[in-house]
């Protein structure tokens, strides 16, 4: 560690050297009179009380940039010149008090430096983005750059954490890619950020899949000489592993290997579960094995991705075999465990088998909530069996397990899904016979289900009548019915809801104008499209690329590719890079219209700025070279698709034979399918309509039937297109029996010419929906049918606890044991977290002490945050007191005590003590990450011990 600030320094040794003559010019003002000016300022902020001495005077009206900047800029070793935070302090005041003029450039940067340089972090952090709005983008993100590390070596910066802070000021501001920017522009410069900023920066375009400028900033960490470590190689091959690229996924992990870099549990479950997506279980298999022998942790999660791996490639057996193995290691499947495979099982449509796994939870005694039978509810609901639905439904009254919002939500829902409309109504008023209020998410499923039976008014009905029962519809709820309306046609009414929406204080969003936009371009009303979308924009709302497609797409099908291809241009004017699916609804429209040329000129396009070309633009390049005869463009570019690795769809084959059939070669088109039911992808039912019409039509009437055939075999059903297609060529080669015995079969088949509560709260809590979670806990008291428990009351209290509202989490601590349920160590120590972080140490100590009276133990986090509490408030001897109980107990200190009594002890000098601490931390092997290095080193700066605190801390701190 220390190696590498050594190196740090060196490079930013470059800074100073190439740019310390630099200077900015004063403007506006003499010189003389600036800096006599600038010597007064800074004369009265050596005053405690400067604000009223300074407002007295003349300075105010006199304040300009340039004075500003002198004051800034004066030497950090000047005897007269004020403390960074109090010229922060100066900084923000004199802004009030120059007519809204901005503060120089240098400025900001100036005071950012020092600011890190003492390390205020936090305020350098706020100074910098107020410099990027103000500064930004009239100035480019490099000129902010060229800025900060000009007046870095002018100052003498010490501390070049100030660049990492500025790629971080912009991530946090959402410009992620400017921040990317920033990191890309040190090249060449002969400094470079840190490489914990560098792994921070490809984690998150990761994340967002920024996929291009994330392979640029890898590239930049390649050439800048800072060596990768293992986060920065897992999040490389978690890219690989994204894009399907687990070749280069695996060369990544063989190189760490080689350089010297151990893999952790992370580096081997991210590859593990790269490989699973793509099928290739077998190494995955053998990756789990290789953890095994380097004696790292084979954990649920490892053996939740080989399940997954199995089930995506239909392997029911080798999912349940991981599953077996995972029980023999030691490693005990749960209801969570339980849950996984159920969800496995019912995607791969065996719902009746995530049914016996319920029954073997029962078996085994684990306890199946009603959450783990509303997942199953819900399995028999997606396969769109409804009979097995209400069978378990049945079966968990039995087993007194009582149906929640949920459960009956997935069976509205399930119902609204098979167009059951009237059954689903029926189970809503089921409901409130039972006196079960049926909530907003209920309704919308209603309004869902009548919207795709295109029963529009039944769905506007069930709006109007759960605002008379008080049930007030949400924006995702008004929006379902306004879509419906839309691919209803129904334009006219859907702009009375959107106007009622309005009304009831709901702000439309992006999904709602989009539905509109959509709606009107379906219908071929384009100016009204156009029109919608101008409103949107009049209304602050940014349309994104999914609007932009649609546009784009409706101009298509109008026939009007200028107009679509104007669009399409107008996207990039904005600013907006246009993604996969807008160039893929663009090419798609030209080739209909048989501009191939045109299309395949947006498909070199998109390729040079970066993007993937993805199944649709490949199907409607082929399709339209099908289209027009040009079978040999089509099958290039059908096998630079296998080049590529991007497995053809059925459509792309589906095209592939079509073209064979219309031009004739029916035994070519033959062959191809025949490749395809050997090697995949599975044929459909249009498959077989083209390979059969194909046949038909070069009178192959046999072929036909024998293919026709094949499709029952398979599974496949045959719909009215194919027996007319059959019917079709009998008719054409004169075989009228054959043809009568296909229109009476037809005529006979109807074708002649349609999860718990406490879960949840969770969930709520996690998000800072503390309203939403209380809600659910009001409903669980007022329906009395599931009643919380201690985990219930827990969980929001220390959701409360953590958002500092103690009144609130008071009540509910009063109001669990007025309702006999007890508190356990969980609810004391998040009521303790809250009132020590308020401030309110005594009610925290009375709560530390009722819980030792009544026999509840605290734990390792409790006698932290007791800990913590105590160094806060200056009471050393408690605190230690507490960390001598921890000791005779045979209990752990946590790392956060070591750090608040280390951080506590220094504060009083008490240095010997501290080291002490320090030693024992570095006994027990606890690896320190490297932001709580950094404090503890601070704390020792200045005394006898710094050195050997440095040496300390090497060797506990942790890699990043």
């Amino acid at each position: 560690m220390k190696r590498c600030s050594v190196e740090r320094a060196l490079l930013f040794r470059n800074i100073k050297t190439r740019t310390r003559a630099t200077t900015t010019a004063p403007e506006s003002i003499k010189p003389t009179e600036t800096e006599a000016l600038a010597a007064r300022i800074r004369d009265i902020l050596r005053r405690h009380q400067w604000r009223p001495i300074i407002a007295s005077l003349d300075v105010p009206s006199k304040l300009n940039p340039n004075a500003v900047h002198s004051v800034i800029a004066s030497r950090p070793d000047d005897e007269v010149t004020p403390n960074p935070k109090r010229l922060l302090d100066f900084f923000y005041w004199s802004r009030t008090h120059m007519g809204g003029v901005p503060q120089k450039l240098d400025s900001y940067s100036i005071l950012a430096v020092r600011l890190c340089d003492s390390g205020l972090l936090a305020p350098a952090n706020g100074l910098l983005e107020e410099m990027i709005k103000t500064h930004f983008p009239s100035s480019r993100a490099g000129c902010l750059l060229d800025s900060i590390s000009r007046c870095y070596a002018e100052v003498g910066g010490s501390d070049p954490v100030v660049f990492d802070v500025l790629i971080n000021t912009f991530k946090k501001m959402g410009l992620l890619a400017d921040a990317a920017g920033v990191v890309l522009s040190m090249k060449g410069r002969g400094f470079s950020p840190s490489l914990r900023c560098c792994n921070a920066m490809l984690k998150d375009l990761l994340r967002t899949n920024s996929m291009g400028l994330f392979w640029e900033v890898s590239e930049f960490i390649s050439g800048s000489g800072l060596g990768p470590d293992v986060y920065t190689y897992t999040t490389l091959i978690g890219a690989h592993c994204k894009g399907g690229d687990l070749d280069s996924a695996k060369r990544v992990f063989f190189e760490m290997g080689s350089k010297g870099c151990r893999p952790n549990e992370v580096t081997y479950n991210t590859l593990i579960a790269g490989l699973c997506k793509v099928g290739m279980v077998d190494e995955a298999l053998e990756m789990k094995r290789e953890m095994a022998r380097e004696g790292l942790e084979v954990d649920g999660y490892t053996y939740s991705s080989l399940i997954e791996g199995f089930m995506r490639g239909g392997d029911v057996e080798g999912a349940f075999r991981v599953r077996d193995e995972m029980v023999a290691s030691g490693v005990r499947p749960n209801e969570f465990t339980y849950n996984n495979l159920m969800r496995g099982v019912c995607k791969m449509r065996m719902v009746e088998k995530a049914h016996q796994l319920l029954d073997e939870m029962f078996h085994y005694g684990l306890k199946s909530e009603v959450m783990t039978y509303n997942f199953v509810i819900e399995g028999y609901c997606r396969e769109k069996n409804m009979d097995g639905a209400f069978r378990l439904l049945d079966e968990m009254k039995r087993r007194s397990v009582v149906p929640n919002l949920f459960t009956y939500s997935a069976v509205v829902n399930g119902l609204s899904h098979c167009g059951e409309m009237d059954r689903a109504n029926g189970v809503v008023e089921e409901m409130l016979v039972k006196g079960l209020q049926p909530n907003v998410v209920i309704y919308t499923s209603l309004i869902s289900g009548f919207c795709r039976e295109g029963r529009v008014e039944e769905a506007c009905g069930v709006l109007d009548s759960m605002i008379g029962r008080k049930v007030k519809p949400d924006v995702f709820c008004y929006n379902t019915l306004i879509i419906g309306l839309c691919k209803a046609g129904k334009m006219e009414l859907a702009g009375t809801y959107l106007k009622r929406m309005e009304e009831m204080g709901l702000a439309p969003n992006v999904y709602t104008y989009g539905a509109l936009i959509h709606g009107h371009s379906k219908a071929g009303e384009m100016h009204k499209a156009c029109k919608i979308f101008n409103e949107m924009i009049g209304r602050g709302l940014a349309p994104n690329n999914v609007i932009y497609t649609t546009l784009i797409d409706g101009h298509c099908k109008a026939g009007n590719t200028n107009e679509a291809f104007s669009t399409f241009r107008s996207v990039v004017g904005r600013g907006i890079c246009p993604e996969v699916q807008t160039y893929g609804v663009l090419i798609h429209g030209f080739a209909m219209v048989g501009k191939m040329e045109e299309a395949f000129a947006l498909f070199v396009e998109l390729q040079e700025q970066g993007l993937l070309p993805d199944m649709y633009i490949y199907s409607a390049l082929i399709t339209g070279f099908c289209k027009l005869g040009s079978l040999e463009k089509a099958f290039q570019l059908h096998e630079k698709m296998n080049e590529k690795g991007l497995e053809p769809s059925i459509v792309i084959y589906n095209a592939l034979i079509e073209g064979l059939c219309k031009s004739g070669d029916v035994d070519k088109a033959r062959e191809l399918f025949a490749s395809i039911i050997e090697k995949g992808p599975v044929p459909n039912e249009v498959t077989y309509s083209i390979i059969i019409d194909g046949h038909c039509k070069s009178k192959k009437i046999s072929e036909a039937f024998m293919l026709f055939d094949k499709m029952s075999i398979y599974g496949l059903p045959a719909g009215s297109f194919i027996y007319n297609i059959l019917l079709d060529g009998c008719c054409k080669v004169g075989d009228l029996n054959r043809a009568v015995e296909l229109f009476c079969e037809m005529v006979s088949k109807g074708i002649a010419t349609t999860i718990s509560f406490n879960t949840l709260i969770h969930g709520l809590c996690n998000l800072g929906k503390l309203r939403e979670a209380e809600q659910l806990l009001k409903d669980m008291l007022d329906k009395k049918q599931v009643m919380p428990d201690h985990v219930t009351y827990s969980t929001l209290i220390d959701g409360h606890s953590k958002k500092g509202n103690m009144e609130v989490a008071s009540q509910l601590f009063l109001e669990m044991q007025e309702r006999n349920i007890l508190p356990n160590v969980l609810t004391y120590t998040s009521l303790i977290y809250g009132y020590s972080k308020k401030g309110d140490m005594m009610e925290a100590v009375r709560l530390f002490q009722v819980m030792t009276e009544k026999g509840i133990i605290p734990d390792e986090l409790t006698y932290s945050v007791m800990i913590y509490a105590y160094c806060r408030e200056g009471n050393l001897t408690e605190a230690l007191k507490l960390r001598d109980e921890v000791r005779d107990k045979g209990m752990p200190l946590l790392i956060s005590a070591y750090d608040s009594l280390i951080k506590a002890l220094c504060g009083k000098a008490e240095y010997h003590d501290a080291l002490n601490l320090l030693l024992e931390v570095v006994h027990k092997g606890i690896k320190l990450e490297p932001a709580t290095c950094s404090t503890m080193l601070r704390c020792f700066q200045g005394t006898v011990h710094v050195e050997e605190v440095k040496r300390l801390l090497q060797t506990v701190a942790s890699e990043e």
